[in-house]
């Protein structure tokens, strides 16, 4: 039986959690603006940068509320760290009020951005539009129970070319400690501090662009935390049942011994896509593994225990065994490939699940986008980018606490919360009927 919902109203609710994420912002001064700031990421309105906010907030005095507003994210030396776990602190035990956190979930979201100033910026694979494009990406971890999930790390990734580009690094204001970072080495890190902040665990799952990349999936292992990633079709593995040659016995009494795993012409790995098309038909099984709007979602997969051959003739042990592959009825081929490190024991239906689990967070990222306004954000500055990302993140927050009192329709719009009325003569900049430049 849950928890009983607290007899305060929403409105106190939300003035209490606002408190405790403005004292973690430090200096006095931010408090009532980096309320403001939340508060308009939560009103209704399709814009939520600092100028139509502001309007929503103080439709008597904008110049004012917009300065206020702008300096809070974009100058303000707070953390976003500290924000964000004070946040975390009502948010995580909310969720663990009905459930159990059942995985860790990575991945990347991207912001189509014009020109070339905008920091991160770069032509780079946009998923937002499913191409490469001009935009700015930025790598991110979720924690999930069955049927919530939550943004607890949020950091733009930053092309090498930014890195190397000290003009353009100055002008964004980039830390000078931030050095280049592959995304799987963002997520890994971000895995890290999640565990110092002694979040509760779950499965780590993450689609083939951090999966293939065998140094995350080692650096998961000796963390001991177990996985489920996708991973491309190349990937080599050992057949089922196989492994590389151990190290021959030296021919003499003299020299080391040697230690490395030997494979040759006649005996070698094989992609996974290989694999999957020498497989019986009897091997493949028809799994649903969540009901979907129209009809139950369900494809075939089979589940094979195989050891990745990466780099193991460097090694003097083989890899662990691990497993899955998927295939579509009526496609060609298969389609997605996963390696994982749960328990050899459990049930297909239950690893497929759990592999699919993934599409949780797509949610998360829709609201945030679409009605809190994460990409909304015009300025150029690194801090900036990361405090407006914080306040969006944070004020998602108190609508997932919300929803886990039973309050299913606490969304961006909906919590009660007032708009100032607009001065008459009001126009947001970029409207035809404006002065100012857009």
């Amino acid at each position: 039986m849950g928890k009983e919902i607290e007899p305060d109203s929403q409105q106190e609710r939300f003035a209490a959690y606002m408190e405790r994420l403005a004292e973690a912002a430090g200096h006095a001064d931010r408090k009532v603006p980096l309320k403001n700031y939340c508060t308009g990421l939560l009103l209704p309105g399709e814009r939520k940068s600092v100028e139509p906010m502001a309007a929503r907030l103080a439709g008597d005095d904008v110049q004012r509320m917009h300065q206020s507003l702008h300096h809070v994210v974009a100058d303000a030396p707070w953390s976003d760290e500290a924000v964000l776990d004070r946040c975390l602190e009502t948010v995580i035990p909310a969720l663990l009020r009905e459930e159990p956190i059942v995985a860790w979930v990575v991945d990347d979201t991207g912001f189509p951005k014009k020109g070339r100033e905008s920091v991160g910026v770069a032509r780079q694979y946009c998923g937002q539009v499913g191409k490469q494009d001009n935009c700015r990406v930025a790598v991110s971890l979720s924690v999930t129970t069955e049927k919530a999930s939550m943004p607890v790390a949020f950091c733009l990734y930053l092309p090498e070319s930014w890195i190397k580009d000290r003009k353009r690094r100055k002008k964004t204001g980039v830390p000078n400690d931030i050095k280049f970072q592959t995304k799987p080495e963002i997520a890994l890190e971000q895995i890290r501090r999640a565990r110092e902040r002694n979040l509760p665990e779950g499965v780590v799952l993450a689609d083939a662009g951090y999966g293939n990349d065998s140094g995350f999936r080692s650096e998961l292992t000796k963390m001991d935390m177990s996985y489920a990633v996708g991973i491309q079709s190349a990937t080599t593995v050992w057949k089922p049942g196989e492994e590389p040659k151990p190290a021959p016995a030296r021919k003499s009494n003299t020299g080391r011994p040697r230690k490395l795993l030997q494979r040759d012409d006649k005996h070698h790995p094989v992609s996974v896509k290989e694999l999957a098309l020498s497989l019986p038909a009897n091997a493949w099984e028809e799994v649903i593994w969540r009901g979907g709007v129209k009809q139950d979602l369900q494809s075939r997969f089979a589940a094979l225990r195989v050891r990745p051959a990466h780099r193991d003739y460097e090694r003097a042990e083989a890899h662990p065994e691990e497993w899955l592959l998927e295939w579509p009825t009526g496609a060609p081929e298969p389609t997605k490939y996963w390696l994982s490190t749960v328990p050899a024991n459990m049930d297909l239906p239950d690893l497929v699940h759990l592999a699919k689990h993934r599409w949780i967070i797509e949610r998360d990222y829709q609201e945030l986008k679409q009605e809190l306004g994460l990409g909304h954000y015009e300025g150029r500055g690194w801090r900036g980018f990361h405090h407006h990302a914080t306040l969006c993140i944070a004020a998602y927050g108190f609508l997932v606490a919300e929803r886990s009192l039973f309050f299913s329709a606490a969304r961006a719009g909906h919590v009660g919360l007032r708009t100032s009325p607009r001065p008459p003569d009001y126009r947001p900049r970029g409207s035809p009927h404006s002065s100012r430049a857009a």
